[in-house]
């Protein structure tokens, strides 16, 4: 891979264009992807998009003056060192703050290695060159704020806030939630069933393993299968679905782990501070994004569980 210092000024020049090529097309991206939910932020995107292509134009121009009408091809990612960008389809499902930063990002990336690289060259006019397009995004920072501060008041962003909020929601926290409390709550029973029935902690941990794969596995193609995310907003199926049966699987697992212990006493009781846990963190979610009283959580998913642990024990003994 070539190092920047390898690089003839005209090549340089030629790697700052494409460089504001694409960093515009994907400002437009996002304009374009967030302009239904998001019209204002979309707003600050395009802006941002017209004023990359100025500066392309600009370079352009300079580029014909100096080295005639051939640009040669010299993309960022030939060069050791250069930061390199995502595009707006990776940004999709990250929230209006992910991309926010992105931006900002993309803009002191930028500055910080056309400075760096400037203070290596020993070359003067690369390294005024460097110089100059290190200000220049400096500038582009300070131009993203102004446009932010002119399409975003208090108002506007405490809207696209609550709105990207309530997306997480439904697109990670409530199938992650989902299956977390299936994990957690139904493997109850055949584990605790398994361990009062045999008293041995391996057959236990055989039960529980089962359980939490296959209830993972289900509930995964359950959530992926149930809705395709178009008409509800809810995003991508295969996402939920790998969420859903991730945090299905970890809510069976946890309390399965402490059967690999030998002892069935400590096993069991370790089991019974996992299970404790994992009803503690259900409570703490619904009341963090479902506005649900961390009471009236607390009373509803330890019900709930002391049932389905219940009806373990009781058939386990019989």
């Amino acid at each position: 891979m070539t190092k920047l210092s390898e690089l003839t000024e005209r090549e340089i020049l030629a790697l700052a264009i494409a460089s504001e090529e694409e960093d515009g097309h994907i400002y437009a991206d996002f304009g374009q992807m967030l302009a239904e939910d998001y019209p204002d932020s979309a707003a600050i995107f395009q802006d941002m998009a017209e004023e990359e292509n100025h500066h392309r134009r600009a370079l352009i121009d300079l580029f014909v003056r100096r080295f005639g009408n051939h640009i040669p091809l010299v993309r960022r990612q030939d060069v050791q060192g250069f930061p390199s960008r995502k595009s707006a389809w990776q940004m999709q499902n990250r929230g209006i703050e992910a991309i926010r930063a992105q931006a900002a990002d993309m803009e002191r990336q930028a500055a910080r290695f056309y400075r760096q690289a400037a203070g290596q060259t020993q070359d003067a006019e690369i390294r005024k060159l460097l110089g100059d397009l290190a200000t220049e995004e400096d500038r582009h920072q300070r131009e993203a704020k102004r446009l932010e501060d002119a399409h975003l008041n208090d108002t506007t962003r405490d809207r696209e806030d609550e709105h990207s909020r309530r997306d997480f929601v439904l697109r990670i926290v409530q199938p992650g939630l989902v299956g977390l409390m299936d994990g957690s709550v139904s493997t109850l029973a055949p584990v605790f069933a398994a361990a009062f029935a045999t008293h041995s902690p391996h057959a236990a941990f055989l039960v529980g393993l089962a359980a939490s794969l296959g209830a993972g596995i289900s509930m995964g193609l359950a959530e992926g299968l149930a809705d395709d995310g178009k008409l509800s907003g809810r995003g991508a199926p295969l996402l939920r679905g790998l969420i859903c049966g991730a945090m299905t699987f970890g809510g069976g697992i946890g309390h399965t782990l402490p059967f690999l212990v030998p002892d069935f006493h400590l096993a069991f009781g370790v089991a019974l501070v996992a299970v404790a846990i994992e009803l503690l963190l259900i409570s703490w979610i619904r009341w963090r994004y479902q506005d649900t009283p961390f009471g009236s959580a607390m009373v509803q998913v330890f019900l709930g569980g002391a049932l389905v642990f219940a009806t373990g024990v009781l058939i386990g003994s019989s």
